[in-house]
């Protein structure tokens, strides 16, 4: 099973740049994308098609901003908008797709690199979801989570780790919370189990020279949950186009 995730920045703009195109040779199960700043209506005429799947939007309620959307070869059995709560649902931040026993989520949490009025609710989205993981647990079923988290977990992650400690997606409380979920919580980085190497990043400021210089973050991940711990056998982060400031992550399951 191969699941892509790309934080397109704009979903119109990701498609004039070649994403569809290049998605239309992936062969991928599931495309999760996110910020896709724009309502269903706004994509007639745009190069977003990817015939034979079927595709589903979760849209944010203001014009131009967040917004999740997820392209799946079979169909789901059910999908999911939001999560419960109210501030997060209204942006469009939660979109998962049920295949039986099995579902992909495509998330984007907020970031708070804008200033502390977004930092802050970018804690409220922290202190609101591990309740909604723990829910998930409590299915009998398995999740693979994709999306833009807005936070390198570890110094590996980011290049410039030690002048960005201070700093909006490397905070030492935000990386504590990715130490529980991927330690008490009982979720699974999937792309470090195979890929343990450094300099992996998936977005790149535009400023200065930081794509060419792979001056990077690793902020988008495909997580999982328990029972599929060692079912990764194979991730790629495609620079090889961009499409967006992020770029995809691709990943092979054995299911």
């Amino acid at each position: 099973m191969r699941v892509i995730t790309l934080n397109a920045n704009g979903i119109r703009s990701a498609a004039a740049k070649g994403a569809f195109a290049w998605l239309r040779d992936q062969a991928a199960d599931v495309v999760c994308l996110q910020e896709t700043k724009a309502h269903e209506p706004q994509l007639v005429g745009h190069d977003i098609e990817l015939p034979g799947y079927h595709r589903f939007f979760c849209d944010a309620e203001r014009p131009g901003y967040s917004g999740t959307a997820l392209y799946c070869k079979r169909k789901p059995s059910e999908v999911i908008r939001g999560f419960g709560v109210e501030e997060f649902d209204r942006e469009g931040r939660y979109l998962e797709a049920r295949f039986g026993a099995l579902s992909v989520v495509s998330l984007y949490l907020p970031s708070g690199s804008s200033g502390p009025e977004r930092q802050a609710s970018k804690f409220r989205f922290l202190e609101a979801f591990p309740s909604h993981l723990a829910g998930l647990r409590r299915r009998r079923s398995e999740y693979i989570l994709c999306g833009d988290w807005n936070i390198a977990h570890k110094a590996i992650d980011l290049k410039n780790w030690k002048s960005n400690q201070k700093n909006s997606g490397f905070l030492p409380e935000e990386r504590g919370w990715m130490d529980t979920l991927f330690g008490e919580s009982g979720w699974v980085d999937a792309f470090r189990e195979v890929v343990p190497e450094p300099d992996q990043y998936t977005w790149w400021s535009n400023r200065g020279q930081a794509w060419a210089k792979n001056v990077g973050w690793r902020i988008d991940y495909q997580i999982v949950s328990a029972g599929l711990a060692g079912a990764a056998r194979a991730a790629h982060i495609h620079k090889a186009s961009r499409f967006s400031d992020h770029a995809p992550l691709v990943m092979d399951y054995d299911l």
